[in-house]
């Protein structure tokens, strides 16, 4: 592979949605032709949770491949797991532009995407001809002009179009950038929403003779009362997992930085105590009862390890490839070991 330390200054001379762009559209003409490296998860620490067996901790999170466009060339860097998503019931354009801003000198980047994808039946077109056999995660959200009191209705959408291509479906409530969204974390809204999506899952289960689990994201912009509530909804409606976290809306640390007022989400190294600290919390809420993906803020192997450390069972990567490149995989699947 070649040195990502010698492309990454290329690469950071164009703008930060170009450069995604221009990196999703080669992985696929990769994966099309047949080139990508072979799809071959890195030797580490193997780990069964939620039915599923992972055969290493380090995953990637959900925002780079939104569409499932790129999976044959990802599934290549050695990741135990991929998440592709966030995907809506119709495709939508997301915020307008500019709307991702990379903040190099703290190695995080701020985004205001708004969930832009082609829909969910584009993405299970995609996944279809990925023919990916390894694990797989399909996040879902809702469409920005759905109201929020109707927001079931497109997770419920999306969970019975991914439910059969899926190893789990993460519920994603805690996007920033979707107008009220985070509000479905509070502990009435989150309670009807488990409780339907619970229902529904039921059913597919006995339509496709398995059960798929329910994975739920949530920010990490919440307090000690609200971690405690949505640890308590999880447990009471037996959802199988939880991802910790999303991004920050907090600027701490970047305040002066260049682009650190753009309005969005706060990925990357400085999200790492914050987010780390939810994990902690919540593990302890928990108390075992379901287990923890840990996500944001990982940019190398002491990070990814922090996170297993701090109670959770899987560790996923993804702003951190922007400055670290693919070998930040080997880096935290060797620290996780």
């Amino acid at each position: 592979m070649f040195p990502y330390c010698l492309v990454r200054p290329l690469v950071f001379t164009l703008d930060p949605e170009t450069a995604h762009e221009l990196t999703i559209a080669g992985m696929k003409t990769l994966g099309r032709a047949g080139l990508a490296p072979a799809a071959r998860p890195l030797p580490g620490r193997a780990v069964r949770i939620m039915g599923i067996d992972f055969p290493n901790p380090v995953g990637l999170a959900a925002g780079m491949d939104k569409n499932g466009e790129a999976i044959a060339a990802l599934a290549g860097w050695g990741f135990g797991f991929i998440e592709i998503g966030t995907v809506t019931p119709r495709p939508q354009p997301g915020n307008p532009k500019p709307r991702l801003f990379r903040l190099p000198a703290a190695m995080g980047i701020i985004n205001r995407m708004g969930f832009n994808n082609h829909g969910v039946d584009a993405l299970v077109a995609n996944v279809k001809s990925a023919r990916f056999k390894g694990v797989l995660g399909i996040n879902i959200g809702k469409n920005f002009d759905t109201p929020i009191e109707k927001a079931a209705d497109d997770y419920l959408a999306c969970l019975d179009k991914v439910y059969e291509h899926a190893s789990f479906v993460t519920v994603n409530i805690s996007s920033p950038n979707t107008q009220n969204l985070r509000q479905l974390q509070g502990e009435s809204e989150l309670d009807a929403l488990l409780g339907a999506l619970k229902e529904r899952q039921t059913a597919l289960a006995q339509r496709h003779g398995r059960l798929v689990p329910l994975v739920l994201k949530i920010a990490p912009d919440l307090d000690d009362t609200q971690i405690v509530t949505i640890g308590d909804a999880l447990r009471r409606h037996r959802i199988e997992g939880v991802i910790a976290t999303n991004t920050t809306l907090s600027r701490q640390g970047v305040e002066t930085l260049p682009h650190g007022a753009e309005t969005g989400g706060l990925s990357g190294a400085p999200l790492l105590e914050k987010s780390t600290e939810v994990v902690r919390k919540l593990a302890r809420a928990l108390a075992g009862e379901l287990p923890i993906i840990a996500s944001g803020g990982v940019t190398d192997g002491a990070g990814a390890k922090a996170k297993l450390d701090a109670g959770a069972a899987l560790v996923q990567v993804y702003s951190g490839l922007v400055f670290r490149g693919p070998g930040l995989v080997k880096e935290c699947v060797t620290a996780t070991r």
